[in-house]
Parts: C-alpha cells; sequence; structure tokens
C-alpha cells in the first residue's frame, strides 16, 4: 500500500530522523502502531519451497503490490494507559471522537491514538494516488481517503470533516503534500525496518505460516547489539506477493508484543473506485488544512511535535542503540519541571500522572534528570532541558547522555 509522503520540510525531517526512529519507527512519536491478531486463521504451517533470508528480503523489496483492500488488527502495548484523552492533555488538543467542540478531524491528531489499546482497520489501495484507511470504533469510524489531488479525513463520531490539497501551486513554500505518515500496514512497518537494518541486524527463516487465509514466510529480524531495547521482529511474507502480512515486535525483555500488526482479511484485486469517493454531507464542519494554524510552537498551536520542529536533532551511536539528542521545545521551566520528574503547571491532570508514573530520577557525566520509560521507548530529560530518546535500555540511555 502507498504511504502518504510529505515533499516539505516535513519529509527532510522525517529522513533527518530515520537514523535513529527506525527501530521504533513503528510507534513513531505516536508512534506507530500496530495489532494483535488473535483472529487470524492458523491451519498449520504450509509445506513451502526452501528460501534463504536474503532471498526473502529481496522478495519484499521486489514486492510491487499497488492494489489491495483487507482488514488489519492492531494492539499496541507499549505499557502506557489509554491515550485517548491523556494525548489531547499532552498535545493542547480539544478533544476527540464524539466531541463537536474538537478542532478539527486533522488525522495527526487522531492517529495519535493507535499508540495504545486494540483497534480493527480498514484498508485499500489503487496505485499511488488512491488510498484509503479506516479505524473503525464500536459506534464510529473515522477515515482517511486520499484521491488524487485531495485528502480527506472524516470523523463520524463528532462529523467532521479535515481537507487538504495534495498539490500546492508552484512556488508555494508550504508542503506540497499535507496528508499523515504513521506506519499502518505490515508493509509500511517493514520498510521501514529494512531501510534501517544493515549491519546490526540478523536476518533468518523462521519457517512459514498461514495469515489471512494465505501461505506465508516467516522472516525473523534480531539486533546484534546489546542495548537495545527490541527483542525480535517477525514478518510474515505472503509467498505469491512478496507482500507482507503481519509485523510482530517482541521487547528484549520478554512478556507480550509491543506492537502486533497483521491482515485478517485481504484481497489483492482492484477495489472499486467508488471506496475512494468522499463528499461530506451538509451540517458537517469542514476544516481545511490551510486555515490550521502553523506549527511554529509545539504544543501552543493544539497540535502535536513534528519531525519538522526537530531542527537541533544529534545522532548519538549507530544502528538499533542509536539515541536522538535535541533540545526540548518550550519554555525553561517546564524542562526543569519534567527533568525534576513534575509535570509543568498547567498540565491537565490526567496527563500530569501520566508522565509522574513514568519518571526515575538519574544522574551522570550530563548531570542529572529523569528517564521517562515504556516497554520499548525510554526517554530522558535533562535538568538544562535536553531530551535523549532511543529504543535502548536506561543504561545505555544515560551512557548515550555522557557521551553527548
Amino acid at each position: 500500500m502507498a504511504s502518504y509522503e510529505s515533499e516539505d520540510r516535513q519529509g527532510a525531517g522525517r529522513r533527518k530522523l530515520a537514523r535513529y526512529a527506525v527501530p521504533v519507527a513503528v510507534v513513531g512519536v505516536a508512534a506507530a502502531t500496530i495489532g494483535l491478531v488473535p483472529a487470524l486463521a492458523d491451519s498449520g504451517d504450509p509445506d513451502l519451497p526452501k528460501i534463504t533470508a536474503q532471498e526473502l528480503i529481496e522478495k519484499i523489496a521486489k514486492s510491487d503490490t499497488e492494489r489491495l483492500s483487507g482488514t488489519i488488527k492492531i494492539h499496541t502495548d507499549l505499557g502506557l494507559p489509554s491515550l485517548g484523552g491523556v494525548a489531547s492533555g499532552l498535545t493542547g488538543g480539544n478533544g476527540g471522537s464524539g466531541d463537536k467542540g474538537s478542532a478539527s478531524a486533522d488525522p495527526r491528531e487522531k492517529l495519535t491514538e493507535l499508540a495504545t489499546g486494540t483497534h480493527t482497520l480498514r484498508v485499500a489501495a489503487d496505485g499511488e494516488n488512491r488510498q484509503k484507511l479506516s479505524i473503525l470504533d464500536d459506534a464510529s469510524e473515522y477515515s482517511v481517503i486520499h484521491n488524487g489531488a485531495d485528502v480527506w479525513a472524516y470523523d463520524s463520531g463528532s462529523d467532521q470533516a479535515y481537507h487538504a490539497k495534495t498539490e500546492q501551486t508552484a512556488g508555494d513554500d508550504r508542503a506540497k503534500k499535507q496528508s499523515p505518515d504513521v506506519p499502518a500496514t505490515p508493509k509500511q512497518l517493514t520498510d521501514e525496518i529494512l531501510k534501517a537494518s544493515a549491519d546490526t541486524t540478523s536476518f533468518t527463516v523462521d519457517g512459514t505460516a498461514q495469515v489471512a487465509g494465505r501461505d506465508a514466510y516467516r522472516l525473523q529480524i534480531k539486533p546484534k547489539q546489546s542495548g537495545s531495547t527490541v527483542g525480535a521482529i517477525t514478518v510474515s511474507v505472503d509467498a505469491k506477493t512478496g507482500t507482507p502480512l503481519k509485523f510482530t515486535l517482541t521487547p528484549a525483555g520478554g512478556g507480550a508484543a509491543v506492537v502486533d500488526a497483521g491482515f485478517t482479511k485481504v484481497d489483492f484485486a482492484k477495489p472499486s473506485a467508488s471506496t475512494f469517493d468522499f463528499k461530506p454531507s451538509q451540517g458537517t464542519k469542514v476544516t481545511e488544512a490551510d486555515d490550521l494554524p502553523r506549527r511554529d510552537h509545539p504544543g501552543r498551536t493544539g497540535r502535536a511535535p513534528s519531525a519538522a520542529d526537530l531542527d537541533g536533532l544529534n545522532v548519538i551511536g549507530e544502528g538499533w542503540t542509536t539515541v536522538a539528542e535535541l533540545k526540548l521545545p518550550g519554555d525553561a521551566a517546564g524542562a526543569a519541571g519534567l527533568a525534576s520528574g513534575n509535570a509543568p503547571s498547567g498540565m491537565p491532570a490526567e496527563a500530569q500522572g501520566f508522565l509522574n508514573s513514568l519518571g526515575d530520577k538519574v544522574s551522570g557525566k550530563f548531570g542529572s534528570g529523569t528517564v521517562y520509560s515504556t516497554r520499548l521507548v525510554n526517554v530522558l530529560i535533562t535538568e538544562d532541558g535536553k531530551v535523549y530518546a532511543g529504543a535502548v535500555t536506561k543504561s545505555a540511555l544515560v551512557k548515550a547522555a555522557d557521551a553527548g
């Protein structure tokens, strides 16, 4: 499935982030994102021709699947509470589905919900210019539709829509494409991991499986380096098309998968053209992307920070143990509060409790600060307002901060 890509400053920021973020791109700021699939039909391991890990990787790289439709189950377990309300508190948002007073149906706010819990997605793609992703809830549906020059997002719970043009006029210094870039299919997740693997990774073929009624090979990906919080990634690859059908990331500390994404149904036939049609009904509140505030001051515009906001980014190390170093946006008082393990004053109580529950005081050559931990990603905030983040252990994070 083709991903929505930005060609502006955000695109450059994402490329800058790739060196450290790819091993955890599956969680992103949000994150990345994908689901537990206990309902997948598993009728035993199919008997397939032998294949080497290199041949399987080449099969994925050569996969030219541009047309498909299906249902994906998503479960993400970072050890965090539900981010439905917390995310709004952290980013300054104004509510979510079902909230008529929320700012818009902007995908960059809604898709943060994929960072925790279990979700069902319906996806469809017909080449580079037509894609659709829908998040299905019990009583509502949220969809992002890319059809030619238009990107629409619609939240049925709040009856709000978001609209952006993918093509801007020549010379326009704003984004030429305004669309979400959260990895939301096994294919997108696998591509991100393979881009950054290089010599720091071990690849093996771990047998076969059947996913969504299709025969598949299992590619197992493991870091060679110590200090990473990633234990292993297993990708089930369609034996016929080379399309990744399931993606599972397990932590080095053991336990349930942190990210587990897979198709429960998949069809490689061309979707109906009507799948990508959208027209807001009378009474729907429509927000144009050009009317939303710029993200010059993350956290103050009601928007989550983006890669383009990370101008001071420095990368320490390489491979799975790379750590990002950057300056914390915001005032010094807020940085000092976070470094002391306390949420800034004025933050909603739910968000304050969320941050305080994660904090762990540490010190080293860099000074002192607080490490905020999940099952996969650790973030160190120092008293002088620097941030160190990566899919590494606390000790590896402190070591990187000392080196930085």
